[in-house]
């Protein structure tokens, strides 16, 4: 391969590689990532042109991470949801429970980077998962009582059989 051939991204196999790992020692994988146009996710829970996705297998149908696209299934509100992501637009993958994981550039222009108005005004959530995923410090604050009624906070994803 000359030097003015591009070279394929590593991206698409750190992430399958800490998918795995994370699902291997028993935590939960999550992908924040950038949303603009190209990113097919519900925008009730974009919050700061990002979102934060539970991608485990317990969280997800048909997950299937591609070189190119993350696409799986997933309920959000009981809903159920189509989610297409570009890998490009992935800026991190990491572990719920102890913010283990990797971060990656945002996507290379300002386009890509930037949601539309029109989706930043019918995008009230919260994010959710860390603020950084080197330092592992997270928005989550201190684990609640899972027997006390929710208050608000960090959406969850329920399962239902």
């Amino acid at each position: 391969m000359s030097a003015t051939e591009s070279v394929p991204s590593t991206r698409p196999y750190l992430i399958r590689a800490l998918h795995e790992w994370c699902s291997d020692n028993g935590f939960t994988p999550y992908i924040a990532v950038q949303v603009d146009g190209s990113v097919q996710v519900p925008m009730e829970f974009v919050k700061n042109g990002e979102i934060v996705l539970n991608v485990s297998m317990d969280a997800t149908s048909g997950l299937r991470l591609g070189n190119d696209y993350i696409e799986f299934k997933a309920r959000f509100g009981g809903v159920a949801r189509e989610i297409l992501v570009p890998l490009t637009h992935v800026v991190a993958i990491y572990a719920r429970e102890n913010g283990q994981g990797m971060a990656f550039p945002p996507p290379t222009t300002a386009a890509q980077a930037a949601p539309s108005p029109a989706a930043l005004a019918s995008a009230p959530a919260e994010r959710t998962g860390p603020r950084s995923v080197e330092d592992g410090s997270s928005d989550d604050g201190p684990s609640p009582d899972p027997g006390a009624p929710r208050t608000g906070g960090r959406p969850q994803l329920k399962r239902i059989k």
